[in-house]
């Protein structure tokens, strides 16, 4: 008979309760951090592994009135139709079907929690909108990387970025990443003056969650194992 698994340390059933907890919140209360957590949070998320130590990536806290202006200009350019070029490619283009099914899936999710259908389209843009406004997080970050990094960087930021979520998780925050603000970085350059250098990965909105908010009972499904892992021989 094989050995029995050894149980799950308490750490491990911690964290494990910690990353399942975690999900994308796009509500929040009007309610501050306290003084010096988002730095702490940020520490934490720098803890992340980087090749050669590089630690890439910067993130910019956008408050008072250039986040005002910000978020203006951004939901302006949206309701016009405007587009950029963005600094990077998020989506695969053209995207393949079996990924196409669960953005579709996502996306359904997301519209029945708030009770907007697909046909309702000013419903749908005007949730959608929201992202241009932080979710009304009282923590609004732009996340950049020097555009001189290759995609590796970009890996090694995205460590730090979930690093971030879970830091936020474990002191009783909620956090939600933003990919809408890649679709302007040339707008977001010149609204904040940052430098041209500056390629624009993302937002993230910080805070407390609205318990009361239907929207954040948003739930997205996760894959099979099979699907994306194989043992080879």
């Amino acid at each position: 008979m094989p050995a029995p698994l050894p149980l799950p340390s308490a750490a491990a059933c911690d964290f494990a309760a910690l990353a399942d907890a975690r999900r994308s919140i796009r509500a929040f209360l009007d309610r501050p951090l306290p003084a010096g957590l988002l730095g702490r949070l940020l520490a934490t998320a720098r803890r992340a592994p980087s090749g050669a130590n590089l630690q890439p990536g910067r993130f910019v806290q956008v408050d008072g009135e250039a986040r005002a202006r910000l978020s203006g200009a951004l939901a302006e350019a949206w309701r016009e139709g405007r587009q950029e070029t963005e600094d990077y490619g998020y989506f695969p283009r053209p995207m393949p079907m079996s990924l196409r099914r669960r953005q579709v899936a996502a996306a359904q999710a997301l519209y029945r929690t708030v009770g907007v259908s697909r046909e309702d389209r000013t419903g749908r843009d005007r949730q959608f909108e929201r992202n241009f406004h932080f979710f009304g997080a009282p923590v609004a970050l732009v996340v950049t990387i020097d555009r001189e990094f290759g995609a590796g960087g970009y890996m090694d930021l995205g460590m730090a970025l979930y690093g971030l979520m879970l830091a936020a998780q474990a002191e009783g925050l909620a956090s939600c990443g933003i990919g809408a603000l890649a679709s302007y970085p040339g707008l977001i350059r010149r609204t904040l003056g940052l430098d041209e250098r500056d390629s624009i990965v993302c937002g993230m909105a910080i805070g407390y969650a609205d318990p009361q908010a239907p929207v954040n009972g948003t739930v997205t499904a996760r894959c099979a194992l099979d699907e994306y892992f194989t043992v080879l021989r």
